[in-house]
């Protein structure tokens, strides 16, 4: 395994991270045609960007634990993490990937990977193209364009055998519709890495990576983590229900090439506000991790 470092020291860099409101309310399986991410009464969150000194000693291996830990705090059984390289697999990070959780939006990410592979991108669904409503449900986490997708390739059972034919272990995830507004559905951080890492090799991986929110720039992502080293570096998929905070998808590394990573939280304990800024802190760390020297 190639040996990557994480900064553990902070300095007092301010990126205020705005979250997208309005007059929607959250995601969750009161309102089922809700599609805006974020949280209520919040508006932006502090993080702290990593000091960018370079170590020269060490095992850098061992800095990754304490520096994701001190992120995750006492609530380790609520958090299932996976990061990956994607050319190689080399596993960067590991915690409770092969725990279920409810990934909330992250569902998405099976309807939509399930649809382009059975499906033509330029046949319509109500004259408009399948690349047109994988764009929408992933970018703007549209429930019912995802749950509509879901029933025209065949419901989840469908959906199921096609991920399965994918690589994706069918023992890993349970699909309850195709918005992710169920509590029913249940996916292991690595069951999302697998249909990400698979999604990346299909002839229509551009569909697919295109549908994904930027950091900083579009969709659900577009205000979060804006002004850090991850902006327009991370393509990921939000997740959103109470209790719930989910973030997957790919990172653009300078050192690294594409990494691919799942985080997913489900803590009732804590407030949403401090689940993203979790995340979002975990996903900095990622973005600027570099190589020992």
């Amino acid at each position: 395994m190639k040996r990557i470092i994480f900064y553990s020291q902070y300095i007092a860099i301010l990126a205020t991270i705005s979250l997208a409101w309005g007059t929607s309310s959250i995601a969750d399986e009161t309102n089922p045609i809700t599609t805006t991410d974020y949280f209520q009464g919040q508006q932006s969150i502090e993080i702290h960007v990593p000091k960018p000194e370079l170590r020269t000693s060490g095992t850098c291996a061992t800095l990754i634990e304490p520096a994701i830990a001190s992120i995750i705090g006492s609530y380790h059984a609520n958090w299932g993490i996976l990061v990956e390289k994607l050319d190689d697999g080399t596993t960067l990070y590991s915690h409770n990937a092969d725990k279920k959780f409810i990934p909330a939006s992250n569902i998405k990410l099976f309807t939509t990977a399930a649809a382009l592979q059975t499906l033509n991108p330029q046949s319509k669904i109500q004259s408009k193209s399948i690349q047109d409503w994988i764009k929408v449900t992933n970018v703007r986490s549209d429930n019912y364009y995802a749950d509509i997708l879901l029933s025209y390739i065949g419901g989840a059972a469908a959906a199921k055998s096609t991920l399965t034919q994918m690589g994706v272990n069918p023992n890993s995830f349970h699909q309850a519709d195709g918005s992710g507004l169920s509590r029913r559905n249940v996916a292991t951080p690595r069951s999302l890495i697998m249909i990400l890492r698979a999604m990346y090799y299909t002839p229509d991986k551009d569909v697919f990576y295109s549908s994904l929110p930027i950091a900083g720039i579009s969709g659900t992502l577009k205000n979060r983590m804006k002004e850090t080293p991850a902006q327009g570096k991370v393509h990921a998929k939000t997740g959103t229900l109470r209790g719930v905070r989910a973030l997957s998808g790919y990172i653009n590394h300078p050192d690294f090439g594409e990494i691919v990573f799942s985080i997913l939280a489900n803590n009732t304990r804590v407030s949403g506000y401090s689940l993203v800024r979790a995340i979002d802190r975990m996903v900095l760390q990622l973005s600027i991790t570099q190589p020992c020297k």
